[in-house]
Order: C-alpha cells, then structure tokens, then sequence
C-alpha cells in the first residue's frame, strides 16, 4: 500500500474532533505504522518542521493564526520538499486552484472524505511531490549541461517560434531568454552565407517537416543581435511529443571563428615560405599553370626568371643564420617592389627566387625586369649593424618557345641561371636548347663522378718542381687524372667544377691527399730522393669541419712526415673569413705542414695578411710567367712578386715555365722554384720515380745562357687543353 510510505506525519489542525477522526481513519487501514504529529498552530508547525523531518504535511486551513492561501504559502515555505495535502470545510474551486498553484499536492474536503479514499489520496500526494522532485532534478540536470557545454542550444515550438536558449546561445545571439521567448527563431537566430549575404533557409522548420537531422550549409554566419559576425557550424533535430509527432526543433551551433583561422592559417602556411612569407614552390607552380591557360587563351607570353644569389652562403656562415634570413628577408622585399601586382615572386628555399612575369609582350621585357632585379639585389642590405653585399645570378625561359608547362618553365630557367652564373655571376641569360644538353652532360658527369672513386678510375700525376739554384727536383705537385670508361680521358677543367658544386670534392679531395702521401711515403721507403708533395686543397675541403682531423689522421696513417706534405691554397680562400683561416693555418704549421699561395696575383691579397698568415711559398700564376719576353709591365710584375716575396722571406715558385727565355729570366730574378712543360708534363709515379733517380737533364741545359727562347715541342692547344682548370686539383 502506498500509505507506507507515510511514516511521520504532521497534522496542523485545532479541531480535537476532526484530529482524532483522521488518526482513526489510517487505523482503521492498518496505517498503524504511521506516526502522527499534531499541532494547532501554524507557528508550531513551523518550530515542528525547523527541527524534525516529516514525509506529509496535513494542513488545515482555518487555523487561529493561518488563514486560506496565506497558511499554504506559510506551510510549503517551511518545507518546501515535503508533500503537502490542505484539508478543508470549503468545496471552493477556486480556492483549490490557488492552494496547488502555491505549493499544494491536493485539496481535501473534510464533508467528503471517506477513510480508503484519504489514505489512497496522501499516498498519491507523496508519489506527485517525489515525481516533482524526480522531473525538477532531471530538468536542472539538463539545463546545467546545457549551460555547461560549449555550444549553443535554441529550442522552438512547433510554430518555430523559440522556446529555451542556453548561456552560450544568449552570449552568442545577443538576446536573454527571457527576450527570445515567443519570437520567431529567425529573429534571434539570425544565420546568413558568408558570400552571398542570403539569409539561410528555415532549417529548423525543414527538420521538423521532414522529421530529420539536417545541418547548416558551409561557411555560414551568425549576426549578432548587434550586428557582429560570428562564423558557425551547427545542426538541427526535430523533438517529438509522446506519440511521436513533432511539436519543435533543437539546433545546436558553435563559433568556428578560430577554428576557421587555423585552417586559413595553415592552408597559408602550406603555400608560402615561412621566412619570407612569399609564395612557395607548389603555389607558384600553379600560378604559372593558370598564367599559362590565360596566355594560351589570349596568345600572350609569359616569363619565368628564376634567380640565385652569389655570395649568400658567405655570410651566412660568417655571421650566422639570423643575419642570413634578415638578408633574405630584404632582398624578397626588394624583389615584390620591382614587378608589378599581377607577377609572382616566389622563394623556393635556399638563397633561390622564382618570379613569374604574368604577361610579357616580348622577351626583351622580361630582360629589362632581370637588369632591374640584378641591381635591386646588389644595392646594400642594412640587417643589424651591417650593409652587406650580394649579386645575383638569373636565367629566364619564356612560354610558349621554352616550354608548355610550369615544370619545363622552371626547369629551363633554372638551367639558364647556372649559365649566367658559370659566365661570371651578376648577370642574366636566356635559356636555350643547347643549355639542357650541357645540363644533361652535367648530370651525366655528376652520376659518373659518384661511382669513378669505387670503380678505381681516378689516378694521380706528378709534376716536378726544379730548384733553381741546383737543377734538381726539389717537390712534386700530386694532380688528378680521371680516365672514364667510355669517355676516356676526362679533362680536370670538366670535371672538378662539377665536383665541387655537387659536394663530391671533399671526398674526392681526401682519396687525393691519402693518396699523395702514401706514394711520397713509398718513394722514400723506395731509396728515392727525398722531396715535398703539394697537394691543391678546394675551397669547400679548407671549410669543412673536419678538415684540420682529417689532415693529421692521413699523415699518421701514411706515416708520412709533415714536414714533407705542402699544401696548396688559392687566395680567395685564404682571405674569406681571416679569423678562423688564421687559427686553421696556424694548427697545420704547428704541425710541421708547409703552406703555399697558389696562382697567386689572379685573386686578392693584403699585404698585412701575408704578414700575418703562416705562408712558406708564393705560386707565380703561368698567366704572369708566359709574358716573360713580351710587354714589360708583366715582367715588372713578376719582379715585384720575386722582389716582395724575398722580403717577407717567402719561398717563390713559378708556374708554366715553358721556354728557356722565361727560366733564364726567373734565373735572374733569382726565383727559388719552378715547373711547368719545359722540365716535365705531369706523370704517372713510376715515370715520375725515374725523374727523381736520374733528375731532369733539361733544366741543366736550360740554365746555360746559350739556352734557346724557343718553345718545346708541344703544340699550343696541347697546352691550353691541359692548363686552362679550376683552382684546385688541376694540372700545371
């Protein structure tokens, strides 16, 4: 039964008969169980109910201190959790109404009541106040999950009129609760396209009517009571009465707004240079796509420069990263100002820059634009406390004559820029078909280049050096020869730019120099006369980390004695970053290395930096040597050379001798050493092992004053073949 559930009871009634009627009525029942409390008065129930728990107020409502609604309002205030019945003489309707308006589970009439039908009614009252208790619960529960969540919740009616906003919802709308209340959704719900500034169709009335979830369209917008914009994302859901039929909606929306500007941000990011914020690689290519269909479409032509510093990597290494990414900045800046809006300049790492010329009437526009940004990028670039110096190196290609595709576009114009750059930087060239087949054949060489140092094809030569004072060979200079196995003999001028553009140099460079002191070590364990072996170092061997290690561990390897092993270095190389050149140079000659200047005259020197570097030898370039007997301005250079270098107490050589007219000149100069074809074309270790047993007959002759000025018998384009190469590795 539900009337054990009762089991405190508190009676506020005066009348003593009507009292005892009612105890006897739950008796009567079996509700023995219940315990009774009665008052009299409504003050005492309220002192009742400040101290002890009951399960049912029974409340009359003509008490001496409490009369009509005032006692039910007095009563459910008291407890308001606590089910409360009134019990009155009164059959009033409208009484009733009110007393369940304040509070009130029933209204009993005392003349009516029969005692199965009391107790089934208290039952009753107490299962409405806990089901009360149940729904209010289950309804604050939602309401703070709702407020609690980080989305916007509008409810309608089924007229789509709107019936609940949550806290997010009024702080997005703009509009309280209490305003949205009754309004059309449309009104506080306010959502527009982006683009169009369309208000969006009546999704919540869609979902209603076709009984379905549905979402907003993309990139919509919400306006704000205000007039603010706030992008959203959102969907709507039909709700449905007990028997399943719609009676509103729900559309639940959130704020996208920095969801969306990290997806801008990082569809930015993944089409430009985080460095310079210019375009990258793959958003450039697509520009130059889209420039191709409009100039295909108008027979126009379009222009790809792609552009390369020269010098970039200088300064970066001498003064750090930051200042280099400065520099790159500037020089972005100053290429974005030289052309025009429609154009696109792009950086595709590195020191290199892409720029598209949208629409170019002729190739000749393109070139004034090239000149523009050559001197643009060679002007000084003021990055902290320093105006630093780069050119730059530029090739062009042009659509439609050098290609019908971004990538052919860019891929010729990259080759023109190593053209420009080989024909001596700060300059620009227009692609050719030609170019791709030296690019082709650079490829190829490179390819080869890796796999000739596992195949055994390199080999070294020796070019002996004659001491001019005795005529005997007092060193040996170690040059590369490479024998390919289809192309035959390859000439060093060919192949050692590609090695050192391509980074092959530094292990090719170290083969070389094991090599040169394990056969200088072998001739002097051979009995041969002992003498020093030159070996040419590039630049890129010199700046290398592990240079200085790796020259010590080769000769402890070899065994053979430093003070033997003479190392060759060009000037550019010796005046780039002093600092760390003086501390390189000063670790070989406290090792017993010796140091010479290569070519020297054909670079840059200072004076006070000769002084100041620990140099043994001075190397006359042959340019200098062979106009001895020709325009006496070079004669007097030489002079200078032998006359300065003896002043610093330096070791002169000179190099290319080939007639006896230029040795009986360096004779008189009283030069120290030289080589070159007069005495002996660079050979291979056993013929150069003779050389040292029987010495060179030749240059005893050529010392004799009745020595001829003639040439040997070599013919000058032998000569040129074998003379004209790069600074390091070559032949003499």
């Amino acid at each position: 039964m539900r009337d054990k559930t009762i089991k405190r009871l508190l009676l506020v009634e005066d009348n003593a008969g009507d009292a005892r009627l009612l105890r006897e009525m739950f008796n009567d029942q079996g509700s023995g169980g219940t315990r009774f409390k009665q008052v009299e008065l409504l003050s005492e129930a309220e002192a009742y109910l400040a101290e002890f728990p009951v399960d049912l107020i029974l409340l009359d409502l003509g008490l001496p201190d409490a009369q009509g609604i005032d006692a039910v309002r007095r009563a459910h205030a008291a407890a308001p959790h606590v089910p409360l019945v009134v019990l009155t003489g009164q059959d009033d309707h409208v009484l009733a109404a009110q007393a369940l308006q304040e509070g009130a589970q029933d209204y009993l009439v005392k003349g009516q009541l029969e005692t199965r039908g009391l107790v089934r009614a208290l039952g009753f009252a107490v299962e409405r106040k806990a089901m009360e208790a149940a729904l209010f619960g289950e309804k604050e529960r939602a309401e703070v999950t709702l407020n609690s969540i980080g989305d916007g919740v509008a409810c309608t009616d089924v007229l789509g009129n709107v019936s609940f906003l949550n806290s997010v919802a009024e702080t997005m709308t703009g509009w309280s609760r209490q305003a949205a209340a009754g309004r059309p959704l449309i009104d506080v719900v306010h959502i527009v396209d982006a683009r169009t500034r369309e208000t969006i169709p009546n999704v919540m009335e869609i979902a209603a009517t076709e009984d379905r979830t549905m979402h907003l369209p993309p990139n919509c917008v919400l306006i704000r009571r205000d007039g603010c914009e706030i992008p959203i994302e959102d969907s709507v859901a039909p709700m449905h009465d007990p028997q399943g039929k719609a009676m509103g909606a729900v559309i639940v929306f959130r704020d996208v707004s920095a969801a969306r500007a990290m997806a801008l941000k990082m569809e930015h990011s993944a089409q430009h240079d985080f460095l310079t914020g210019l375009p990258n690689r793959m958003l450039f290519s697509d520009r130059v796509g889209q420039a191709i269909t409009l100039a295909r479409r108008h027979h126009k032509h379009i222009a790809v420069l792609f552009l390369d510093l020269d010098g970039f990597k200088h300064i970066n290494d001498s003064l750090g990263h930051p200042t280099g990414d400065k520099l790159l900045q500037s020089i972005a800046q100053r290429l974005v100002a030289i052309v025009r809006g429609a154009d696109t300049v792009s950086r595709q790492g590195g020191d290199e820059f892409v720029v598209l010329l949208s629409e170019v009437e002729r190739a000749e526009d393109a070139a004034v634009t090239a000149k523009r940004m050559l001197q643009g990028v060679a002007g000084a670039h003021l990055v902290d406390a320093h105006a630093l110096h780069v050119t730059a190196s530029i090739g062009v290609s042009v659509y439609p004559d050098d290609g019908q595709d971004a990538e052919t576009l860019i891929k010729n114009a990259d080759t023109a820029m190593y053209q420009a750059k080989a024909n001596g930087r700060q300059s620009f060239k227009f692609f050719t078909p030609a170019m791709n087949v030296r690019a082709v054949e650079r490829q190829s060489m490179e390819e080869s280049l890796r796999s000739a140092l596992e195949r055994q094809e390199f080999a070294l030569h020796y070019q002996p050096k004659i001491n001019l004072r005795t005529g005997e060979i007092s060193g040996a200079e170690a040059l590369l020869r490479w024998t390919h196995p289809v192309r035959g003999s390859v000439s060093p001028a060919h192949f050692i730019p590609v090695a050192e553009e391509s980074g092959l140099i530094l292990t090719i460079g170290n083969w070389v120099l094991r090599e040169a002191c394990r056969q200088a070590r072998q001739w002097q364990d051979a009995g041969l006369p002992t003498t020093t072996m030159a070996v040419n170092i590039s630049a890129m061997e010199f700046r290398a980390e592990d240079f200085l290690e790796g020259v010590f561990r080769i000769l402890d390897e070899t065994g053979l004695a430093a003070g033997l092993l003479e190392l060759e270095l060009t000037e550019s190389v010796l005046m780039k970053r002093a600092e760390s050149t003086e501390s390189i140079l000063k670790a070989l000659r406290t090792r017993g290395v010796q140091l010479a200047i290569d070519d020297f005259g054909t670079g840059y020197s200072s004076l006070s930096y000769l002084r100041r570097f620990p140099i043994d030898a001075l190397k006359i370039d042959q340019s200098f040597v062979r106009q001895i007997g020709g325009a006496s301005g070079e004669t007097t250079i030489v002079s200078a050379v032998i006359g300065m270098a003896r002043s610093l107490k330096l070791r002169v050589v000179a190099e290319g001798v080939e007639t006896a007219e230029e040795l009986n000149f360096l004779h008189d100069q009283q030069c120290d050493e030289a080589q070159g074809y007069l005495f002996s074309r660079p050979v291979p270790p056993a013929q150069f092992a003779r050389l040292l047993e029987d010495g060179v007959p030749q240059a005893l002759i050529s010392l004799c004053p009745l020595a001829s000025g003639t040439r040997r018998s070599a013919s000058r384009f032998e000569l040129d073949a074998s003379l004209v190469v790069a600074p390091s590795l070559g032949t003499k």
